[in-house]
């Protein structure tokens, strides 16, 4: 049986306490990219009791997404804004979800992001990766971005990191991997960057900055 939205609240309030919780539930979170990174920045953001969640992302989940992303067999063919939300309502039946089934671009980026207090970068792509950060750190100046560069391979996964590159800006991942150069993504590390980027989110709602 589905909790009430109170005892959810309830929940979070125990596990976080009020201040905090009151925080991370008035929060709008932008997720932009719903692959591995997003599909698991999201989950971990639903859980951890965030507000507001924005999924922008225009493409379908394929089979070749399944070893990494948190999709599920029976989502194959469906939009990943879609399915993400369908896993996100079991998860995080209270959660506020806003989807955006269109690519993001130089030209709608202010428009899409005006109302959002963090974007998290989960992109495949290096020239959208900075197109969306320099677009947010030149054109929304109350916004943060969680930006992510580096964990493919099987390299260790205590090489990857956050660091703050620049005030509102945070860059999660080991920083040298890439894709073409190894065996490609793997779970594991996909996953741990991108819990990486979730708590950096966390961290910023706390005060908890990085130095």
């Amino acid at each position: 049986m589905i909790p009430s939205k109170s005892e959810w609240v309830d929940a979070l309030i125990a596990r976080h306490g009020i201040e905090l919780q009151k925080r991370f539930s008035s929060a709008t979170v932008a997720i932009c990219g719903l692959g591995g990174l997003g599909s698991n920045i999201a989950i971990a953001l639903a859980r951890a009791g965030i507000g507001k969640l924005f999924l922008i992302d225009y493409d379908r989940v394929d089979i070749t997404n399944l070893h990494r992303q948190q999709y599920k067999a029976n989502q194959i063919g469906c939009y990943k804004t879609e399915a993400l939300t369908e896993i996100l309502q079991e998860i995080a039946p209270y959660t506020e979800i806003k989807t955006m089934t269109e690519k993001i671009a130089e030209d709608n980026l202010v428009d899409i992001l005006k109302d959002v207090d963090i974007v998290c970068e989960a992109f495949d792509n290096a020239e959208s990766k900075a197109m969306l950060v320099n677009g947010v750190l030149e054109q929304l100046p109350e916004c943060c971005i969680v930006a992510a560069s580096g964990m493919a391979g099987m390299a260790t996964p205590n090489t990857i990191k956050t660091r703050k590159i620049m005030e509102r800006f945070y860059l999660c991942g080991d920083e040298v991997s890439d894709v073409s150069s190894s065996i490609g993504l793997v779970a594991p590390r996909v996953m741990l960057c991108a819990a990486h980027q979730a708590q950096t989110v966390l961290r910023i709602l706390a005060g908890e900055y990085e130095v």
